[in-house]
């Protein structure tokens, strides 16, 4: 079961991450933009960047791993249940996140 410290690690393998807060809840940015957020309300989760297609099909999936609340409705956020989340997938998402706030040069730069 991967915890915020995973998604740290995973993020930190990215260029120029930074851990941060973001509406005062740990967060990882880039170049200080959020792409991933620590819940904190009742539900809890983590917030992750994502599209609206992405955001779809992981809720029409079916998978408990992933939901939303009426906050997020028509906004490119997905959230993750991290105690549902498959350690895979969690990285993609994240990767995934990170390329949807990271300037253009430095994507290209990871992709080098």
């Amino acid at each position: 079961m991967p915890s915020w410290d995973d998604v740290v690690r995973i993020g930190s393998g990215l260029p120029e991450v930074e851990e941060s807060t973001w509406y005062r809840t740990p967060s990882l940015k880039v170049r200080g933009k959020g792409f991933a957020r620590l819940r904190t309300e009742a539900e809890g989760g983590l917030v992750l960047m994502c599209s609206l297609e992405e955001k779809e099909a992981l809720l029409a999936s079916g998978d408990p791993a992933y939901f939303t609340t009426p906050h997020y409705d028509g906004h490119g956020v997905i959230l993750v249940d991290l105690d549902r989340v498959d350690a895979g997938q969690l990285a993609e998402l994240v990767e995934e996140a990170w390329r949807r706030k990271a300037p253009p040069s430095v994507v290209r730069r990871r992709d080098g």
